[in-house]
């Protein structure tokens, strides 16, 4: 797949395509039908699928204190985007210019111009341009005179209710990570590279992979059990906490600690890929780091048990 980073490094050749445009966020199947239906236009037309997308996302810009937690770091979702065959992602800086092209502008300048759209697919909610003024009757509008045709795709729904970002943001809060991996397509993961921590697993007799969220804000927050991918081809099962560590005296951020059961090798730097497959319990302070010592052997069991090491 192909990343073109802003308008500025749009050439010729990337004119002709067939496009969505969102922040596709977890990249979960309603997405995915979207991508479907893309590729499937772009094969009959014998143009490039072309996904276009933000960063930061537009809310993250207007209001970042009500921003919710991503599903996906922006490395996540170009990931997932490739591995659902499209060719080439557009991203785009969403920053006070973009914000404030209206609707119109940003059809001619970024589809028509920029692109050279010849079809495209967007959501059940797509909004865009200055005030969310852009909908699907303007872009059928602006279609017809520009030549690309534009299709509204219905909502791909679970048990009678939308999939959504939110949706699975809401199941991933509750600990209800089925419903999240029903509405994804796959079961829930979180990358990063291990960097080094302040050894206090170490000290309780757990040392834990300190994986760094790139992130304010935790979709999920407790203790799981979890497999773990990355590592020469092995998948490890471990425990892993997540969340702000309510014994320890901290900065508030969220971190991911994950103790790797019968596992002694030194892995700084290396990118991980943490699978969470149940939530054992919610992050809870403890009075005392031997009543942690004492929880996290519970957990610990609870977690063998699960991945069915016990």
């Amino acid at each position: 797949m192909q990343l073109i980073r802003g308008l500025h490094n749009l050439r010729t050749g990337h004119r002709e395509c067939v496009a969505t445009i969102g922040n596709f966020d977890g990249v979960h199947r309603g997405h995915q039908a979207v991508f479907d239906r893309l590729l499937s236009e772009g094969l009959e037309m014998g143009v490039p699928a072309t996904v276009i997308t933000f960063e930061p996302q537009p809310l993250e810009f207007f209001a970042p204190a009500r921003a919710p937690a991503r599903l996906t770091r922006f490395r996540e979702k170009v990931l997932a985007i490739r591995d659902a065959g499209i060719q080439r992602l557009l991203l785009l800086e969403f920053g006070q210019k973009l914000a404030a092209m209206n609707a119109e502008g940003f059809v001619r300048h970024i589809l028509v111009d920029g692109l050279g759209v010849r079809h495209l697919y967007i959501g059940d909610d797509f909004r865009f341009g200055k005030g969310r003024e852009g909908d699907v009757d303007l872009l059928r509008r602006v279609g017809a005179e520009a030549g690309f045709s534009v299709d509204h795709l219905p909502t791909v729904a679970l048990d009678g209710a939308r999939i959504s970002s939110t949706r699975i943001r809401e199941a991933l809060e509750q600990g209800d990570l089925a419903t999240a991996a029903a509405c994804l397509g796959r079961n829930y993961r979180i990358g990063g590279r291990v960097s080094h921590g302040d050894k206090r697993g170490r000290n309780l007799g757990f040392p834990t992979a300190n994986i760094n969220l790139h992130r304010l804000i935790s979709p999920l927050s407790g203790v799981f059990a979890v497999r773990v991918f990355g590592l020469e081809g092995e998948v490890l099962p471990g425990v892993a906490n997540i969340g702000v560590r309510p014994t320890v005296a901290g900065d508030g951020r969220y971190l991911l600690e994950v103790h790797l059961f019968d596992f002694a090798r030194e892995i700084y730097g290396r990118h991980l890929e943490v699978e969470f497959v149940q939530r054992i319990r919610e992050v809870r302070r403890f009075d005392s780091f031997e009543q942690l010592r004492r929880q996290i052997d519970h957990d610990a069991y609870e977690a063998r048990h699960i991945l069915g090491l016990a």
